[in-house]
């Protein structure tokens, strides 16, 4: 029995993109994330008891919940053959799969974020459509999918690729905060259905009622509402300073403005229609404008409050600085406020930035990843790095390209066709494993106070650089986290490498202790969640420090392969980066003076 959606405290946002994707479930699902306990799941699962139904208004029943386990393969989301009927009557029919079964009611995602990317942009597809169309081997079949896409994520766990992001029609971003007064009243509701589920939920029952009438009678509705001009061009307008990519907000906006003046029976929509749906309409498309995005390169993360760089055209170069080799008010050794004498205490003093140091200073990132190739040694290689980072294992590859991969997956669908009814099977037909983003190189920076000395934060930013830039010749992902002032960030969410991220790295900054201990916790969790996602993944971590911590390593670990890159250049060595690199298991690199 859920939880009565009528009956959850606040939320009142999240609720009222619920209704609006029932009335006009085009509009493209509903993305929720937010972190623990902030009823996402809650609300998700009373959604389907108040969704009408094809039964009359007068007569509403529950829709149909379905939920899509992270787990699931591509045949149980669209449908697959049934080879019950093949073997058995030598016809072919498909049996139907989750889409089916979540037809006129919600398809809920939890932890989209950890869902394959290639099921999420199916799931958006049919969810826009509303019909399943599966084509194999010439045989054809669909079916009506008119269901309201749910996906909840707790952005702790990773983030959802922004491409995907995007085509989501309405975002909610939750916050788990109270007033003492809303938690109050929070546990006296809670405590009431948990006492008698029955008698609450009968205590809410008009409620819920009403919530599906007024839905019903919006779906009868909606295709007679208009929408003046004047009305249409603040939609563009707005759309055009939240500098937003395409024109998917812009239509979004029209059908989510277009429900709710629905829902509130009106017969056209109204200035109030359009600026009740803004935020859920932008808040996952909204960027910084045109000017900011050049000079740092995208939208805000993690503690510099910068911009992640985009993926920069052909033609884009370097700063100036690092072009040229000039230095500049933040390449002097004696960096105002940074302590010069060993004995310094680097944790007392304010966050400081060092640019990345000119190419030709960095560290030999090829000799350096060359040292994991132990693992998967590739013998007469000119480009040691470039095979590295573009050579999955299980795959065969063609120059820097890998060609797709043969799952150990039977497709008993081309199977049965290509042995034509004979018995026993003469061949077996193998599906071809997904392709995509293969594989993660994920980047720990130590970004804490003492890497500043002798400008080794300057060149731990250019290690980061020739590692992005082969990453980036791969077309793999990236990500990269930090480690600084006692806290651990996500600097760089998880996406494709960009061409150049200079102009964003050389604005994070260094202060306070090292959270050693954290960041291998945290980035062992993210890798976790990383496999959970896609068990075929490979691991590439980097971790960039200069072993400078009291911490104990004890019981730490990280999975695939890991390569510790030691960036003090000390006469004697104060730092533990060795220690840390043979307790992980680790190939060690000392970088070069």
């Amino acid at each position: 029995m859920n939880f009565p959606f009528a009956a959850v405290a606040g939320q009142s946002s999240y609720k009222l993109a619920l209704i609006l994707a029932s009335i006009d479930p085009a509009i493209g699902g509903v993305l929720v994330s937010g972190p623990r306990g902030s009823a996402k799941s809650t609300l998700a699962r009373g959604m389907a008891d108040i969704m009408p139904t094809n039964d009359p208004i007068d007569n509403p029943s529950s829709a149909r919940f379905v939920t899509l386990p992270l787990g699931a393969t591509t045949d149980r989301v669209v449908g697959t053959l049934s080879l019950e009927h093949v073997l058995s009557e030598q016809r072919v029919q498909f049996q139907p799969g989750l889409l089916a079964r979540a037809d006129n009611g919600v398809l809920y995602v939890d932890e989209v974020n950890l869902l394959p990317d290639h099921l999420v942009d199916l799931l958006l597809d049919v969810s826009v459509s509303g019909v399943n169309v599966i084509e194999r081997d010439g045989l054809s079949h669909q079916h009506p999918a008119r269901f309201v896409l749910l996906g909840t994520m707790n952005p702790d766990e990773g983030e959802l690729r922004p491409q995907l992001q995007d085509r989501f029609g309405l975002a909610v971003q939750l916050s788990n905060h109270y007033s003492v007064s809303e938690r109050m009243e929070i546990v006296r509701l809670r405590e009431a259905f948990d006492n008698d589920p029955a008698a609450f939920v009968q205590q809410h029952t008009l409620q819920q009622q009403q919530l599906t009438k007024d839905i019903a009678l919006a779906r009868s509705l909606l295709s007679a509402v208009t929408c003046n001009a004047a009305l249409r061009q603040g939609i563009a307008e707005q759309c055009m300073r939240a500098n937003v990519d395409g024109l998917r907000a812009d239509i979004v906006w029209l059908k989510a403005a277009t429900a709710l003046a629905a829902y509130r029976a009106h017969s056209s929509v109204q200035p109030e229609d359009i600026d009740a749906v803004a935020e859920l309409v932008l808040a996952h498309r909204r960027n910084p404008p045109p000017s900011d995005a050049n000079q740092s390169g995208g939208e805000p993360t993690g503690r510099s409050q910068q911009s992640t760089p985009s993926y920069g055209s052909e033609d884009e170069q370097s700063s100036p600085n690092a072009e040229s080799g000039s230095p500049s008010s933040d390449t002097r050794t004696d960096h105002p406020g940074v302590p010069q004498g060993s004995e310094a205490d680097w944790g007392q003093m304010p966050p400081q930035v060092q640019v990345s140091v000119a190419t030709d200073q960095a560290m030999p990132v090829s000799a350096m990843m060359q040292s994991l190739q132990t693992a998967r040694p590739v013998s007469g290689s000119q480009h040691p790095i470039q095979e590295f980072v573009s050579t999955t294992p299980g795959t065969h590859t063609n120059g820097n390209h890998a060609r797709q991969r043969v799952s150990t997956s039977v497709n008993w669908f081309t199977t049965l066709l290509s042995n034509a009814g004979q018995w026993p099977l003469r061949t077996l037909r193998y599906r071809r494993a997904q392709t995509g983003d293969s594989a993660l190189h994920l980047v720990l920076l130590d970004t804490s106070a003492s890497t500043l000395q002798s400008r080794w934060f300057a060149k731990a930013k250019a290690a980061v650089l020739q590692i992005a830039a082969q990453v980036y010749l791969a077309r793999e992902q990236l990500a990269i986290m930090g480690f600084g002032n006692e806290q651990v960030e996500l600097l760089y969410a998880q996406k494709r490498a960009p061409k150049s991220l200079q102009h964003w790295l050389d604005t994070v900054p260094a202060a306070g202790g090292t959270p050693m201990r954290a960041i291998i916790d945290q980035a062992l969790q993210y890798q976790k969640n990383q496999r959970r996602r896609n068990p075929g993944i490979v691991l590439k971590t980097y971790l960039i420090t200069d072993g400078r911590t009291s911490q104990t390593f004890d019981g730490l670990h990280l999975l695939g392969n890991v390569l510790v890159i030691d960036i003090e250049q000390s006469a004697i060595r104060r730092g533990r980066a060795a220690e840390l690199s043979n307790l992980l298991g680790a190939t060690y690199w000392q970088l070069p003076a």
